[in-house]
């Protein structure tokens, strides 16, 4: 039940939230206020409710059960208002696609029905006052998280700006590169699903998975994941000709989020399985590679 009232609250907030910024009709200010100035608001309204949500429930993976719903919402946001345009409409689908192989590998492991992210236990109790605790809720967990989803779609922003440029040789590149990392991304996820699963089976005694991609990167859907979104930011940069412009702060700081992720997996990781170290030299961290050979 908590997980249909947070869902319906979602659209019911982000209405609140252009009606105060408008003081009028939502529906005015929608069609008429820059496409992320109606994300902005709405951005804002999610992090409080994912924030308050936690502080309910004591549980604190609502923001990740937004992320792969927002990015794709902001895509659309924008391009419903530079309509038809080819540009947005292809970079839209190839986030709605990102969104769905997310969506799916998220609800099968049971993401939408109940169970918070092992690692959060973890950090709060690092982190060992909950007034501390609280505060990075608010500021990393709700407000960052729900910032870098905006931040995702502002090369999509500076398409829409440049809206009415036919798309180029650049633009097919960029879409091709996207769709093989989704596969390979897709790929990865389904690896480590089936690994589990026989785990859970006790058909197979090893561990953690090493083999399929992940003989070749440690996080290999970590990779995918990074490198889609740099493919978005590069479809912004190409259509505006700017190759070094603040649309790229959204790449950046997810590369960043994954180092931190990784390190935070990985040490969790090495308290549990010590031969988890073996794996680590032999085995790039997050770029493919070949494998070492360990004397």
């Amino acid at each position: 039940m908590k997980f249909i009232i947070f869902f319906l609250t979602l659209p019911i907030g982000a209405f609140g939230a252009l009606f105060a910024v408008s003081m009028g009709s939502p529906f005015d200010y929608i069609a008429s206020a820059d496409p992320l100035m109606v994300i902005i608001p709405v951005a804002i309204v999610m992090a409080l409710i994912s924030f308050v949500f936690g502080l309910i429930f004591d549980e604190y993976s609502w923001v990740d059960r937004l992320w792969s719903i927002l990015p794709a919402v902001y895509a659309w946001i924008l391009t419903a208002r530079g309509w038809p345009d080819a540009r947005l409409i292809l970079i839209s689908v190839l986030i709605t696609l990102w969104a769905a192989r997310l969506t799916f590998n998220f609800a099968r492991k049971g993401g939408y029905s109940g169970s918070e992210d092992y690692r959060w236990a973890i950090v709060r109790k690092f982190i060992g006052n909950e007034f501390l605790w609280q505060a990075f809720n608010f500021g990393f967990i709700s407000g960052y998280q729900n910032a870098l989803f905006v931040l995702f779609v502002l090369p999509v922003h500076q398409a829409y700006i440049q809206r009415g440029k036919q798309l180029g040789a650049p633009d097919i590149i960029w879409a091709l590169l996207f769709i093989g990392l989704l596969i390979m991304e897709t790929v990865a996820d389904q690896q480590q699903w089936d690994f589990h699963q026989l785990k859970k089976t006790g058909r197979i005694f090893e561990k953690f998975q090493t083999h399929g991609l992940f003989r070749f990167s440690r996080h290999p859907n970590y990779f995918a994941e990074i490198m889609i979104w740099w493919m978005v930011y590069l479809f912004g940069a190409a259509v505006s000709g700017e190759w070094l412009s603040w649309n790229i702060i959204g790449a950046i700081l997810l590369t960043l989020l994954f180092q931190g992720s990784t390190a935070l997996t990985e040490r969790i990781s090495l308290g549990k399985y010590p031969e988890y170290a073996e794996y680590r030299k032999r085995t790039s961290r997050i770029i493919p590679w070949l494998p070492r050979k360990i004397a």
